[in-house]
């Protein structure tokens, strides 16, 4: 849980995207502290409902990790999504995959992650006593964990999108944390394979994201998420609004439409 002063922290964090929702959920650990948040926003009338427990409720948010399946034989597992907190019950399968891993130095410790992007994901979303609605849609999914520098500062972003092309895209680019030249967790989903851009620079602003190859991806916001917390052993500041993007992604590939979250996050911890 601790190592010398640093605690152990951990997340799994799940984005969904499609043409009638963006929603995210995260269960967070830090050294003995645990955290869970959730958000929705129905893209039909433009209302975002969320909630934070920094005394997570017992099935309030659910995320169980899928099994891939591997070239042994085995059989997959999918994984799980569940929100179930006041009038909102998402209830959500994810067919997740091998991803991409890394490992990156963080001061003077290190820091693994798993991202996987453009994964389907199915099920039911029910609002306010409201009838159930069918969801088809992609996922993002960003694994954690590591003894990360006591203050740490970083831009992230993730989506899916379709190429002007028609081919599938999906994207996870960061600065701050995790972004060596290369060995990094930036990636470029192509029709489902990844590969390691160069590394990117965030607007202060969270309006675009320009790559070292000229590339510009440009964001709108349609809904933003922010908060602010100081506890016992961290304090954390962000913002992480959903919406569109348009533009080029870093390797070249055209976005004819895009669906995702920026983050620009500051902790002390």
């Amino acid at each position: 849980m601790f190592r010398g002063a640093r605690p152990l922290k951990r997340w799994r964090y799940v984005g969904v995207f499609c043409e009638e929702l963006m929603a995210c959920a995260a269960v967070v650990r830090v050294g003995p502290l645990r955290q869970s948040f959730w958000a929705v926003l129905t893209r039909t009338d433009g209302r975002l409902r969320e909630r934070t427990h920094t005394l997570p409720r017992r099935g309030a948010v659910e995320l169980v990790p899928g099994r891939p399946a591997r070239s042994t034989g085995s059989e997959s597992e999918s994984g799980r999504l569940w929100v179930r907190d006041g009038d909102v019950l998402l209830d959500l399968s994810l067919d997740e995959d091998e991803g991409i891993q890394a490992l990156c130095p963080h001061g003077r410790e290190h820091v693994w992650t798993r991202k996987q992007a453009g994964v389907p994901a199915r099920g039911t979303l029910l609002l306010g006593g409201g009838s159930e609605r069918r969801i088809e849609a992609l996922a993002v999914i960003d694994d954690t964990a590591g003894y990360h520098a006591r203050f740490t500062e970083w831009w992230w972003s993730a989506g899916v999108g379709t190429g002007e092309d028609g081919v599938a895209l999906a994207w996870n680019l960061v600065s701050g944390i995790n972004d060596p030249p290369t060995g990094s967790e930036r990636a470029v989903w192509v029709d489902g394979t990844p590969s390691e851009p160069a590394p990117v620079r965030f607007a202060a602003d969270l309006s675009e994201i320009v790559a070292q190859d000229g590339s510009r991806l440009s964001f709108a916001t349609e809904a933003q998420r922010r908060r602010k917390e100081n506890l016992l052993i961290l304090s954390s500041d962000y913002t992480a609004p959903f919406g569109t993007f348009s533009g080029t992604l870093p390797g070249g590939a055209g976005l004819a439409s895009g669906l995702g979250v920026m983050e620009h996050h500051r902790a002390h911890w």
